[in-house]
This record gives C-alpha cells, sequence and structure tokens, in this order.
C-alpha cells in the first residue's frame, strides 16, 4: 500500500500562493470588521459592498474610496483602516516569506526571486537581522514624519494636542505606505500651499516608494556609490528623472488651468507640480483635484501611476528597475547590440525576459479592465483608464466617478487592487503547481518582427 506523504498546508505552498493567500485573508478579515455596527457613523451594519472595497483599498494601499474616510468611519474604523494599511505596506509580505523559511521548503530560483522580493531584503540569508532592520526603519521613519505634522498642526494651525497627534500619526503612516489615506474630507487640498505639511509628506511617499532595498544598499555603501548593486542604480536613476520631468510636464499642462494651480503663485505652482508628480507615481494624496485637470495631465499620470514605484517598496505599478530594464533593452536593439547593460554591467537574460513578461501582463490587465469599465458604465476611455491604472498601480487617485459606478464595475476594481498588490509576476508563480525543466531544446528559427 502506498504510504501518502502528508504535509502542513502552508509548507505546500509556494512563495507567490502564500503571498496572494495572505492578502486575501487580511482583505477578509478588515471586511468583517468594517462591516460591524462600531466601525461606522450611523445605525446598523456598514454595507458589504462599502466595507470590501474600504478594506481591500487599505490592505492593497490604494486610497481608492467609495466613502469619506473622515465622516464615514468611526474613530474604531479609521483605527482598523490604519492597521490593514500598516499590514498591506510591510507585515503580510514578509511575514508571509519569513513562514516559508522557517518551514524550511527548498526554493527554486523563480521561488527564490519571489520571496526575495516579497520579503523586501536583498539576502534571503539574512532575513531575521534584515527584518527586524526593516521594521526599525518603518517605525523610525514613521515617528520622524508624524513628529513633523504633529508640531505643524498643534502650533501652527492650533490643533488640540490628541487631534493633532492622531492624525499625524495617520497621515505619516499612510505616507509611508504610499496609501494615500487622509482625515481631512478633501484629501489635502487644504494644505494646498502649507509646505510645513506637504513637505514631510512628499518625503515619506519617496522614502517608502524607493524601497528597503535600495536604501539598505546606500546606507551600507555610503561613502562609494559606485559600489552600489545594479538595482540600487537603476531605481534611484530612473526616480531622479522621472520625478522631476513629471513636474516639468505637469506644471507646462496646468499652468495656465484656473482650477488647479493658475491662481497660485510662481513658488506654489512649481510646488504643487513637484508634489504632483510624486503622489502620481506612488501613492494617492492630492491637493488639487483630479477631476479638474487637463486630460493630456491625467494621460501623464497614466504613465507615471503605471511604472510606479521601487521594487521591495511599499509602492505599486509595474516598478522603477523593470521601466529601466525595459528603457535599456529597447536602447540596446537600437545601437545594434547583443546585451542590455547599465553600469558597465550586463543584465541576464533571465531578467530581460521577466521584465517582458511583467509588462506585458500589467499592460493585458489594464486594457481589459478599462475595455470591461467602459462596458459597464457611461463614463469615457480617458475617465476609465485614469481610474483602471489607479486601481492596479495601487495609487488611488480618482477622476470621482468610482462612486457613481455599479457593483460590477466597483468588483473590478476590487480585484484589479488586489492584483496590482500582489504583482503579475507572483500571481503567475502563485498558478503554478509544478515546474519542469526541459531537458531538451528546439533548433533556433527566426520569425519577421516588425
Amino acid at each position: 500500500m502506498q504510504r501518502i506523504s502528508q504535509q502542513p498546508f502552508f509548507r505546500a505552498l509556494n512563495p507567490g500562493q502564500l503571498v496572494a493567500l495572505s492578502f486575501a485573508v487580511a482583505i477578509a478579515v478588515g471586511t468583517v470588521i468594517l462591516a460591524l455596527p462600531i466601525s461606522h457613523r450611523g445605525s446598523g451594519e456598514a454595507p458589504v459592498k462599502v466595507a470590501l472595497f474600504t478594506a481591500t483599498a487599505a490592505v492593497c494601499v490604494t486610497s481608492h474610496t467609495l466613502v469619506d474616510t473622515t465622516t464615514y468611519w468611526t474613530p474604531f474604523g479609521q483605527v482598523v483602516i490604519l492597521i490593514l494599511i500598516q499590514l498591506g505596506g510591510f507585515a503580510i509580505m514578509t511575514a508571509a516569506s519569513m513562514i516559508f523559511l522557517v518551514l524550511g521548503r527548498r526554493l527554486g530560483l523563480r521561488g527564490r526571486l519571489i520571496s526575495q522580493r516579497e520579503m523586501e531584503v536583498i539576502n534571503l540569508d539574512d532575513a531575521r537581522r534584515v527584518f527586524f532592520g526593516l521594521a526599525a526603519f518603518t517605525v523610525g521613519v514613521e515617528l520622524l514624519i508624524a513628529t513633523a505634522i504633529c508640531l505643524r498642526l498643534w502650533l501652527g494651525l492650533g490643533y488640540p494636542f490628541l487631534r493633532a497627534a492622531w492624525r499625524a500619526v495617520f497621515l505619516a503612516i499612510s505616507a509611508f505606505n504610499n496609501a494615500g489615506y487622509a482625515l481631512w474630507s478633501g484629501n489635502l487640498a487644504r494644505f494646498s500651499t502649507d509646505w510645513w505639511i506637504l513637505i514631510p509628506v512628499a518625503v515619506a511617499v519617496l522614502i517608502g516608494g524607493i524601497g528597503f532595498p535600495v536604501w539598505l544598499d546606500v546606507r551600507r555603501r555610503m561613502r562609494s556609490p559606485r559600489t552600489w548593486t545594479l538595482h540600487t542604480k537603476l531605481t534611484l536613476t530612473t526616480a531622479a528623472v522621472l520625478v522631476p520631468g513629471g513636474a516639468l510636464v505637469i506644471a507646462i499642462m496646468e499652468w495656465t488651468n484656473g482650477q488647479t494651480i493658475h491662481h497660485m503663485n510662481f513658488a506654489n505652482r512649481i510646488g504643487s507640480a513637484l508634489f504632483t508628480s510624486i503622489n502620481f507615481r506612488t501613492s494617492g494624496f492630492t491637493t488639487i483635484p483630479v477631476d479638474h485637470m487637463r486630460s493630456e495631465t491625467r494621460l501623464i499620470g497614466d504613465m507615471l501611476m503605471f511604472v510606479g514605484g521601487g521594487s521591495g517598496s511599499t509602492a505599486g505599478g509595474l516598478k522603477l528597475a523593470t521601466f529601466a530594464v525595459l528603457v535599456l533593452i529597447v536602447m540596446s536593439e537600437v545601437r545594434g547590440g547583443r546585451q542590455a547593460e547599465a553600469y558597465h554591467r550586463a543584465i541576464p537574460g533571465a531578467v530581460l525576459r521577466q521584465s517582458i513578461s511583467v509588462a506585458f501582463i500589467a499592460i493585458s490587465i489594464v486594457l481589459f479592465a478599462t475595455l470591461a469599465l467602459m462596458m459597464l458604465t457611461p463614463f469615457g476611455l480617458d475617465s476609465c483608464l485614469f481610474e483602471v491604472v489607479s486601481s492596479f498601480s495601487n495609487t488611488g487617485l480618482s477622476t470621482g466617478i468610482t462612486a457613481h459606478m455599479g457593483t460590477a464595475a466597483q468588483l473590478i476594481e476590487v480585484l484589479l487592487m488586489y492584483l496590482g498588490r500582489i504583482g503579475p509576476l507572483t500571481l503567475a508563480v502563485a498558478l503554478t503547481v509544478h515546474e519542469r525543466d526541459r531537458l531538451f531544446a528546439y533548433p533556433e528559427e527566426r520569425p519577421l518582427v516588425g
């Protein structure tokens, strides 16, 4: 009689499946809690649709909402949302990878890459030390940002201390995790020219959106940038191009728009454009109404949101390094080179294929979801594309149409937020039950391209 081997359920999961399951469980638990009467203002339970949408957005650090966070949810509900944001930004991915490592399962090459990315580390053998380093880094940044914001609200704007402290903590955690939530109706519109608030928020968004692997590498080799890893160089270089470049284009597009920045002085126009560029790329904070922006500006926003932040960061999107690799592939082909290179380093073919696969999957999801929203709602391509890209990139900016969509369209956005957070490649690995190596190779033949 053949002996059937028994192994724990979690041990039978590959890293992608474990990450996907962790997010799903967190969303389910968050939905149940937010549906309780204690979580929202008014009588009775919150509608399941609202609770599910909010829980998914919080866990996936996406500021998409069907209701106003400040007026709809009670302080208890707001605390739940804040916990879900922190889990989505840090604890779930790390805990999933740590469980996987503790169980001692052997990793294949693809599993190692996925576990490494979701764990936000470079060296898996260093798991425990990096875990606590990441925790200290997260708490330290959030405390510094919260302190700066609290002092401004308390001493500068006259908020009572406890109220200032709570809103500062909420905003700091939301900013570091690139979640885009704020406890003011209209997000941060009332602070559109208050740089004592906006600068700490922007700094937190940038730090969280670059990713812990980059900051760890920079800290270890602070005095010798030449020895930084290729990932660090590509991430920082791409961010250094996209942030000011996006700000310049946004400023040009919106300079004469009286509904956004035209009424501001020169310095505030430039600052608002820069703040918008930062948050277009990684989070959902806004000081100017998205629905009043020009269509051209929203298209630029689509591009920036789709690229997103750094790998292993709290941001979503295609990721900066992935986008950089795609650009390097094109540059290599244009120059007639045989291999993509950067900073005197050749990029392995496996990474090139991985980048193209992630981009193709992401673009396909965005296109089909946009088509679905256009079929299910009366809204046009401009608005539907913006909502889809914002959901999938976990940015959360909105033209204001989400709350006016039908249930089917809103559930599509829920799915987009989930898929965007766990990542196209992670999802592909989660759905892969077995991997097998091919023991032979077919002869090559070149199809016509172009």
